[in-house]
């Protein structure tokens, strides 16, 4: 069975990149939607309508996507965060944030791989996926390390405030926008405090790769805008009249999400904050007594800017 299974999950994983070379080719010939057109009539969202956004009760399962607990908090997906199916994730990630179907239907299935779930027949709650080294990795951009926060659905909201603040860029309008560079450094510097101050860090290179994804989004669903990424990081709430950024007919395909995450994972330096992790470890006494707590983890990540 495991054969089979392995079999399976090759076909579909080449068949999913063919279909997104043509979904990015086609892409380039049609014409873009029209502004104010970009979630599906029809769909939650249609013209800026969004559903009333409801906080999680503490029942409620969140996990560390910012993007799929703004589904939940919206009702879009179930708001109690559980008992979610795999297929339809796939369709409400597609409608809400306009990515390709093949990205719609990657992820989930990698999800589901990684939780030994089917993708056709089983659900799940959020907080499943946070499952660490899975999906979820150390040295995120917005939440602390699971050595210091095991709960990844809890926003840090010193590190949130940091990337808002660290926008360099500029729109047509002269309102504040997060580059690709400003992601590169503010991940350098997650990276290299996190790697001095956390005994337990772990980073691969599949988990860099994930987490210059997950910035990657930012700057191009919602074009590294701040004022809406202000209420979707620190409320996880979708702003009212949003529609992604994202324009294509065929949504942002992995293909070229690739670019900007290259962009994004190449540009990351953290050796710019060798000096910063020094200190950090050192204001702490990390190295000697061992001794790790939430506050003073945050404290270390935070005070180099």
């Amino acid at each position: 069975m495991g054969f089979s299974s392995n079999v399976s999950h090759f076909f579909y994983d080449v068949g999913i990149i063919s279909w997104d070379v043509l979904l990015a080719l086609l892409n380039l010939v049609r014409r873009k939607r029209r502004i104010g057109h970009v979630t599906p009539e029809g769909q939650p969202g249609y013209g800026g309508h969004w559903p009333e956004f409801r906080p999680p009760q503490e029942t409620d399962s969140r996990c560390a996507c910012p993007a799929l607990n703004a589904l939940a908090n919206h009702g879009i997906i179930s708001h109690t965060g559980r008992g979610i199916s795999f297929i339809e994730l796939n369709h409400h990630i597609r409608a809400t944030y306009n990515f390709s179907p093949t990205f719609c239907s990657f992820v989930p299935h990698f999800a589901a791989r990684m939780l030994k779930k089917s993708y056709e027949m089983d659900t799940f709650d959020l907080e499943e996926i946070d499952l660490h080294n899975g999906i979820e990795h150390d040295a995120s951009l917005l939440r602390l390390d699971s050595a210091f926060e095991p709960n990844q659905s809890k926003k840090h909201i010193p590190f949130i405030e940091e990337l808002l603040a660290a926008a360099t860029g500029k729109d047509e309008n002269g309102n504040d926008v997060i580059t690709t560079k400003d992601l590169s450094k503010m991940l350098g510097k997650r990276r290299a405090v996190a790697r001095a101050i956390n005994k337990e860090f772990s980073l691969k290179p599949f988990h860099k790769i994930f987490g210059s994804t997950n910035a990657s989004t930012l700057v191009t669903v919602f074009e590294g805008r701040v004022d809406d990424l202000r209420s979707f990081l620190l409320d996880e709430r979708i702003p009212d009249g949003w529609e992604s950024r994202v324009r294509q007919p065929y949504g942002m395909t992995m293909i070229n999400l690739n670019n900007t995450i290259l962009r994004v994972e190449f540009g990351v330096r953290e050796k710019d904050w060798t000096e910063a992790a020094r200190e950090a470890v050192e204001a702490h006494g990390t190295q000697k007594t061992n001794k790790y707590t939430r506050s003073g983890y945050s404290d270390a990540a935070h005070m180099y800017p």
